[in-house]
């Protein structure tokens, strides 16, 4: 950047005004050293200017980079749950698993909407699609994509013999530079009921909307909004969040050998993490970190696993022999 951008720049006009004075006050010893008597005093100025100077413009780059940095963060993404083995097991755990993310998205004071759903006959869910806005929410949840795995003995379990379900979960970040460009031809749409809460009109008018993109098949629907252009509008969102998750994914294949360090691979079929019921343990595979106390943390209370992958600085584990 500029000075003159500097100076208009919120997060870095103070610090340019502090520049602006030392460097005129450089000037001036510069001008005084055209006299013998103030030349050692002007030196000796100029000298003890300079680095302070040097120090100001970093600070300033590295202010307004960051500031760039922040801005191209996504500000909100796409929560998809799914159950997967274990039948209505799964998909009780699959809701248990949206309310301990919806409870910490309260105490975050982030936005939270429902976009889809298709509940079980027992109360679970099938699958469920969520937004989800607010500062530093992607930061904390995109470790969440992957096998969660649940062990514990089921309510209709008359032996009392414990019981593996697994839940599938994919976070996809709603990114304001888009990484796929959807050409509207390559579009499909379906309507239909919503079905279930939401009133006279959700019930009689064909406000769902279901969208496929024909080059790769895939499908998005959302029926939680009350118009058809406003559940038109967030299936195309969640479509575009998808797309530019597979390029990003794409793309994170090809530079693997880079990529290490990085917590998990965010592969959906990756196993991260174990809920022993009867341990009362939740242990996250890649880090091979355990916590107790279960029901807190499906309460939401689901700050320090977050905090610790955040802060994972190690190279993340096989998680493929875990128990």
């Amino acid at each position: 950047m500029t000075f003159e951008e500097f100076k208009e720049n919120p997060r870095t006009m103070y610090t340019a005004q502090e520049y602006e004075r030392l460097l005129k006050a450089k000037e001036e010893a510069q001008e005084m050293l055209a006299d013998a008597s103030m030349a050692e005093l002007a030196q000796s100025e100029i000298d003890a200017l300079t680095p302070q100077l040097e120090s100001l413009w970093k600070q300033m780059e590295e202010t307004a980079e960051a500031a760039k940095e922040e801005e191209a963060k996504p500000k909100s993404l796409i929560l998809e749950i799914q159950g997967g083995a274990g039948g209505d097991e799964s998909t009780l755990f699959a809701a248990e698993l949206a309310r301990m993310y919806q409870g910490y998205a309260e105490q975050k004071n982030w936005s939270w909407t429902k976009l889809d759903e298709s509940v079980s006959d027992v109360g679970g869910y099938k699958d469920v699609s969520f937004e989800v806005k607010g500062k530093d929410a992607y930061d904390a949840l995109r470790f969440e994509t992957g096998v969660h795995r649940v062990q514990r003995i089921p309510e209709t379990e008359k032996n009392g013999r414990v019981h593996t379900s697994t839940v599938t979960v994919a976070v996809m970040p709603i990114r304001t530079a888009k990484k796929v460009d959807i050409n509207p031809a390559d579009l499909e749409f379906e309507t239909s009921r919503s079905g279930g809460k939401g009133g006279q009109n959700v019930n009689k008018v064909e406000t769902a909307v279901r969208v496929i993109h024909k080059p790769t098949g895939l499908a998005v629907r959302c029926t939680m909004e009350r118009s058809q252009l406003k559940n038109k509008e967030r299936a195309l969102e969640m479509l575009q969040a998808r797309l530019d998750q597979m390029a990003q994914e794409e793309d994170d294949k090809k530079h693997a050998s880079e990529k290490k360090a990085q917590v998990g691979t965010g592969d959906r079929s990756e196993k991260i993490r174990t809920y022993n019921f009867p341990q009362d343990r939740v242990t996250d595979h890649r880090i091979r970190q355990s916590w107790h106390g279960i029901p807190k943390i499906l309460e939401g209370n689901i700050g320090p696993i977050f905090d610790a992958l955040q802060n994972f600085t190690g190279e993340f584990g096989d998680v493929s022999d875990e128990d």
